[in-house]
């Protein structure tokens, strides 16, 4: 009798039917397995860069024949936290990181809250389609976008000139320490284009922990008299938190890593990541460029530290 076509062979289904049979019984060895390759990509490939770069942190590099030292020193941090320069970076940087972090969140939450709340199944993908296309669109096309937006003959200034409100934004970018020539060439400007970038990743996190908020905890609250704003402060508000928490994770960490947008849009300093690349490539100081990366790692871990306590990672 001759098997259907495409069917596998008698001779060949015992084995075959053998093994998938090993693997079901062994669960966690077939579990291993399929870690195997992406563990092995992270440890080598990610893991291991970043344990050499970090391990150059610990040399020095000779003032005179600018080549590295490799004998274990602290000569390197000393550099990095005594030097004003270095300081006005870090605090430059970290600034930043959190003033985005907190527009975002304030401009993120109530989008969040409606597209919940208020709005139907059509309009609700309405609004995911539009937090996620701008996703997929080039990072630095979006970022030299801005810069012709922000600029002096933008759009913005434009439109800022349409509503007679020149003389406000004059006002606000002869600011000191945020202000400049323009938008595009300002602290101000920066910020803007920060907050645009990072706002999905505010807002999706926000959204899913309030999707996650029955609706009887808030009909019990209006049962019990309490006001709409006593609801959100009460029950919405603390039970979002772990989606506030988990968004600012990803706002914060990517702030305080960027070193594309001040390259392109803002006024002259150097952050984090500008300084790395800089002492990396340009100035050959790769173990003042590892001391830097090692800042930011640590703020990250302390700002983890920080929301796990908030529940953010039962978000994420």
């Amino acid at each position: 009798m001759s098997s259907p076509p495409g069917a596998i062979p008698l001779t060949a289904a015992g084995p075959l039917r053998n093994f998938s049979t090993f693997f079901y019984r062994r669960s966690n060895l077939y579990l291993l397995l399929l870690l195997v390759p992406p563990l092995l990509w992270l440890g080598t490939v990610y893991l291991g860069t970043l344990f050499a770069l970090l391990t150059q942190s610990i040399y020095s590099i000779d003032e005179f024949t600018a080549q590295i030292v490799r004998k274990p020193t602290l000569a390197t941090y000393e550099q990095l936290l005594t030097q004003p320069a270095n300081l006005d970076i870090v605090v430059r940087t970290l600034s930043m990181a959190v003033g985005v972090t907190i527009a975002a969140a304030i401009i993120a939450f109530p989008i969040a809250n409606y597209m919940v709340r208020y709005a139907s199944a059509r309009a609700k993908a309405v609004f995911y389609v539009a937090i996620l296309v701008p996703m997929w669109t080039s990072y630095l096309v979006k970022v030299y976008a801005w810069r012709l937006i922000l600029a002096k003959e933008g759009i913005l200034s434009w439109f800022v000139n349409a509503i007679h409100a020149q003389g406000a934004l004059d006002a606000i970018l002869e600011l000191p320490a945020i202000g400049g020539p323009s938008l595009a060439s300002s602290y101000i400007g920066m910020f803007i284009v920060f907050v645009y970038m990072w706002l999905p990743y505010m807002i999706l996190p926000i959204a899913a922990a309030l999707e996650r908020v029955p609706a009887s905890l808030l009909q019990a609250s209006a049962d019990l008299g309490a006001r709409p704003a006593t609801t959100f402060r009460t029950v919405i508000f603390p039970l979002a938190m772990p989606g506030l928490a988990a968004g600012s994770v990803f706002t914060f960490s990517l702030t305080l890593g960027d070193y594309i947008i001040p390259s392109i849009v803002g006024a002259p300093g150097y952050f984090i990541g500008m300084m790395v690349y800089q002492q990396q490539g340009t100035a050959g100081n790769i173990p003042l460029a590892a001391a830097f990366s090692v800042v930011p790692i640590v703020l990250i871990a302390l700002y983890l530290a920080f929301v796990k306590r908030l529940g953010a990672f039962d978000a994420l």
